[in-house]
């Protein structure tokens, strides 16, 4: 049997179904960003990032960085071993207080990333109550849909952000059943915002739990940074809040944040956080120093929110499609694979700008894209050069110059 024929082919589907993902060689510039190196073969120009999930800047924020450096410096490179092993130094002890504390919870939970997080956490209380239900969104993210698949759980899948569709499925069950709904907060790919409160309100009447995903919003909204729930005056009614601190805190990794009892059950229980090498002091020492200072600061929210209104605003006027959710992800539809990596190859060759293109499975096939996200680093000259260039990019392509629906076409997953 030839083993590496069915590697080679399954390689080759990739390509022929234009999704093959290329993985660019970017080196950012610290104390330049948005700008960074790209190198290409002989190739070495200097570009401007325009998909970074480093959403505020953050992980180029110097106090961020001093933070990071002392640890090293005083602690070492690495952990020493899993939180039981020699892990728990006083670092992440100091960092899960201060998450604890942005969320309003009695405790907090640090994990290496946010996929680790969503997958051990929903996995863990699903095995825990005893015939539970999970009602998931139809959009939720992949570390979602894999939590849910390992609970071994019956599953509701309701259609995207569609309130009577979750009752109606809530109320198809016993009421004695243990029920779980898992949502997110902000959607990273359509970037709308799901119905919070509509959703805390079924979980109160079906007495359900909630387990929401803000990594795509905490730091970024909140008077604290401490998500949509927060801006909203909602984190009370959910149960366990999970983010992370690879996005706009700029940084890396994931976390659950609860009530005391819940967390001490995903610590004793669930596998991918008893079996993992906890992160490195400088990590947990950056994470620790930027989510203070968002804590503490409302600039960088506020800038970030005139550079999104200003981008979108010089989009619109050149009749670039994106679909106008409120929050500060904004997708530019292409609906074709071939075109959205070539969309994106002439952009980072032509004008030196980098947008990766968004194809299937990560959107549902026809719903290709480019996932723009303005920093308030971004200033008006770049939003000028990201505009035109798009622009020059939909004509050579021949793309449609028309404005996209305001919300994408939902189905159930």
């Amino acid at each position: 049997m030839n083993y590496q024929q069915y590697f080679s082919d399954a390689i080759s589907q990739l390509h022929q179904e234009d999704r093959y993902r290329v993985f660019q060689n970017i080196e950012r510039i610290a104390g330049k960003f948005p700008q960074a190196t790209w190198r290409h073969n002989d190739i070495e120009k200097e570009i401007t990032l325009w998909c970074s999930n480093d959403y505020l800047g953050m992980g180029q924020n110097e106090s961020v960085i001093e933070a990071s450096v002392n640890a090293v410096r005083t602690m070492g490179a690495g952990a020493g071993g899993t939180r039981n092993i020699g892990g728990t130094h006083c670092l992440i002890v100091e960092l899960e207080k201060e998450l604890a504390d942005l969320h309003d919870k009695e405790a907090a939970l640090v994990f290496t990333s946010g996929f680790v997080s969503n997958e051990a956490t929903i996995s863990t209380i699903a095995k825990i109550l005893p015939g539970c239900i999970i009602y998931s969104d139809s959009l939720n993210h992949a570390s979602m849909i894999e939590g849910v698949r390992r609970s071994g759980a019956e599953k509701r899948i309701f259609r995207h952000n569609d309130v009577e569709h979750l009752e109606s499925l809530l109320a198809a069950d016993a009421p004695e059943v243990p029920k779980l709904i898992v949502f997110e907060s902000v959607y990273s790919m359509d970037g709308d915002v799901g119905p919070i409160e509509a959703i805390t309100d079924l979980a109160k009447r079906f007495n359900a739990m909630t387990y929401i995903d803000e990594v795509h919003a905490v730091g970024m909204y909140g008077p604290r940074g401490g998500g949509i729930t927060q801006r909203d005056g909602l984190a009370d009614r959910i149960d366990i809040i999970e983010g992370t601190m690879a996005k706009a805190f700029g940084v890396m990794g994931g976390y659950i944040t609860g009530s005391a009892n819940v967390i001490d059950t995903i610590r004793s229980y669930a596998a991918s956080f008893i079996f993992t090498t906890t992160l490195p002091p400088g990590l947990i020492a950056a994470a620790t120093a930027s989510v203070r200072h968002l804590k503490n600061s409302r600039a960088e929210r506020q800038q970030h929110k005139q550079q999104v209104a200003l981008c979108k605003l010089l989009l619109k006027d050149r009749n670039i499609p994106i679909l106008d959710a409120e929050t500060h992800i904004i997708p530019v539809m292409v609906r074709d694979p071939a075109l959205c990596k070539q969309a994106s190859d002439i952009l980072l060759q032509d004008f030196s700008i980098y947008i990766q293109p968004i194809n299937y499975p990560t959107v549902p096939r026809g719903t290709e894209r480019l996932r723009i996200t303005p920093t308030p680093l971004h200033d008006e000259a770049a939003c000028q050069h990201l505009a035109e260039s798009l622009s020059a990019v939909w004509t050579r392509l021949g793309l449609p110059f028309e404005t996209a629906p305001s919300k994408p076409e939902a189905t159930v997953a």
